[in-house]
């Protein structure tokens, strides 16, 4: 049998079925498919049969490889698997000018060692092995084209480019492999027709996996894709990913059984199947939108619109005014949204937080802001991230008994590491945020302050009565100032009058509208400032924000690329780590203990802001928790 060496060959223009030919060439135990079979390029999809991608492994790896595909039904879409003695099912088909020759890739030991038009010679063998079947019906073609997006790339029997990355995929026993994705440019304007279009033709198997730097996939070259044609990306355009059945050769690689097989990238194999799979029943609240997170590195995250509706309707609750300081004029639809959005990306978080607005007391500090923080700090380690709080020098002590006793008393189930940060320079804030003061390696990629005191124009922090407690504050907000400058680490604000840290970003609305604004506005702005009638009520509602999007089918999968088990089952946990009414009025018991007076009224009493814990705070975050929890 001859081995293919060259390039792909299509057939001649003739028409004359070869169906009788390719069957005299296969071993029977190929031949069981439905004569309605084909092969055909996956570059150039027509309407008809469904097609596939073929991986032949010995009986002995079949069970780790289906474990592996069900743990990585992303790029791996198991549509069936062969009975022992169907190795491998019929194949027949009718070629015309875009039909390429069946071609199978041989390996041996890992090693690709042969390119096949049939697999007669190896028909004793193909009695001790099974055929694998990976759905390969989406179409990002066909998806470009129902969004009106022209295509682009390669012509013919080429297919578009394809890239190993360093996302890992689940592993099962020895199978051990970095997920493959394929790209396509999309025009910034035309991300959101894209999505739609993808998701009514191919469900979830259309969701792309990532959207922007191919560098945060580990992709460092676009042009030089490890399989197929790179396709041109323009200064205007964002690179879209999707998940890659190639990521299956990858797998036989990994494995190194002695002989496998499988099929040549984009070529699939065209069966019949009755089976409908759920992600091809879309329903109407999965529809995902995309949104901006990130402008260096440029990143887009998805999530369903029931979700976007769900968390909108949180920045509605929070932006009551409870105080009449006029905080509407600085409200930014879906700040807390995209916060959210950037925190659930985040691996490792730094939280701030404190406000000493009491200088003639001690502590000096209010009671917004350390419960915000903290119920924040709880639910980021209810998700597994790496979570900080960084304060003043001077508030050290009342912090670390706040986090002691907050553990004690349920309110946090592991104790936030405490940091202090007196700086000085660029420098020493980027020496505090990177690995060794290198920009390239930061230790945070989301900075959160939740009232905390922020610097104004002239480089003093004022309270809400123009009176100056720069002695009272350490320089935290440089360290927001040399995130701006740090590619990866973003930036979230948390306020209720314009003079905490990251309210920079609204600062021409607090001088315009905000009693003392002119005086007292921050001037350091965060990516994203979130407004509320109480600080706290903001941390409440990014707790319960970040429920939504991990409880959201749409952006776990995009959380995860695809591979590995969905997180949705750790939804119990995350309940229990959602603020509450019970573990509040704890928290503001503990600041109680501790002397830490109210904002306005300066007693030392349940309240925050002169509003009182019962009847105020109480219904606030009942009312948030249910927003979060109810059913779709």
């Amino acid at each position: 049998m001859r081995a293919i060496t060259g390039s792909l060959q299509p057939f001649g223009d003739s028409m004359v079925p070869f169906s009788l030919l390719l069957r005299s060439r296969l071993p029977s135990a190929i031949r069981r498919l439905p004569k309605t079979a084909h092969i055909r390029n996956t570059a150039i999809m027509t309407e008809g049969l469904q097609p596939a991608s073929v991986v032949v492994l010995p009986r002995s790896l079949a069970p780790a490889f289906e474990s592996f595909c069900q743990a990585n039904c992303g790029p791996l879409p198991l549509l069936r698997q062969s009975e022992p003695e169907k190795v491998l099912p019929c194949l027949s088909a009718v070629p015309d000018r875009r039909t390429i020759c069946p071609q199978f890739q041989k390996y041996e030991f890992g090693v690709l060692t042969g390119i096949l038009a049939s697999l007669e010679e190896f028909s004793e063998q193909l009695k001790d092995m099974v055929t694998f079947t990976l759905d390969c019906s989406f179409s990002i073609d066909e998806a470009l084209e129902q969004a009106g997006i022209p295509r682009r790339g390669p012509a013919g029997p080429s297919h578009a480019g394809a890239y190993k990355t360093t996302v890992p995929c689940a592993t099962t026993a020895g199978f051990c492999c970095p997920l493959v994705v394929t790209m396509r440019p999309i025009p910034k304007g035309k991300l959101e027709r894209l999505l739609q279009a993808a998701h009514s033709i191919g469900g979830q198997k259309g969701q792309p996996i990532h959207i922007g730097d191919p560098e945060l996939l580990g992709i460092k070259e676009l042009s030089k894709p490890d399989y197929g044609n790179y396709v041109e990306c323009g200064p205007e355009d964002v690179p879209v990913f999707w998940p890659s059945q190639l990521t299956s050769l990858e797998a036989v690689i990994s494995c190194k059984a002695p002989l496998a097989f499988t099929s040549t990238p984009g070529c699939t194999v065209k069966i019949l199947t009755d089976t409908v799979s759920p992600a091809n029943c879309p329903t109407p609240e999965e529809v995902p939108e995309v949104h901006a997170i990130s402008k260096d590195p440029l990143h887009y995250s998805i999530v369903s619109a029931t979700a976007v509706q769900k968390i909108r309707g949180l920045e509605s609750t929070i932006a009551i005014d409870p105080g009449n300081r006029g905080i509407r004029h600085l409200l930014h639809k879906d700040e807390l949204l995209r916060a959210a959005l950037s925190l659930s990306h985040a691996r490792s978080i730094l939280v701030t937080t404190g406000f000493p607005t009491h200088v003639n007391h001690e502590p000096p500090e209010e009671t917004d802001g350390p419960p915000g923080a903290i119920a924040l700090a709880a639910f980021l380690q209810a998700l597994g991230k790496e979570t900080s709080m960084v304060v003043d020098q001077r508030a050290l002590s009342l912090h670390t008994k706040l986090v002691e006793e907050a553990v004690k008393q349920g309110v946090l189930t592991t104790p936030v590491p405490i940091l202090t940060y007196r700086g000085g320079s660029v420098e020493d804030a980027q020496a505090f945020l990177c690995k060794d003061g290198d920009p390239k390696s930061p230790r945070f990629d989301h900075l959160v302050a939740i009232e905390r005191a922020g610097r104004a124009a002239d480089g003093s922090y004022y309270n809400a009565r123009k009176m100056n407690i720069k002695h009272l504050v350490d320089p935290i907000d440089d360290l927001f100032l040399a995130a701006q400058k740090i590619p990866g680490i973003s930036s979230t604000g948390v306020g209720d009058g314009g003079n905490e840290l990251g309210m920079g970003k609204v600062k021409e609305a607090v001088k315009k509208n905000i009693r003392n604004g002119d005086v007292i506005a921050c001037d350091v702005e965060a990516d994203f400032a979130v407004i509320a009638g109480v600080s706290n009520w903001g941390g409440y509602a990014l707790a319960c924000a970040l429920y939504i999007l991990n409880s959201c089918d749409v952006h776990e999968r995009y959380l995860r690329r695809a591979t590995g088990p969905s997180r949705v089952a750790g939804e119990q946990s995350w309940t229990r780590a959602l603020p509450s009414v019970a573990k509040e009025e704890k928290m503001l018991s503990i600041l109680v203990q501790n002397q830490v007076r109210s904002g306005i009224s300066g007693i030392v009493g349940m309240e925050v802001d002169g509003l009182p814990f019962s009847g105020v705070h109480d219904e606030m975050i009942q009312k948030l928790v249910d927003a979060t929890t109810k059913h779709k």
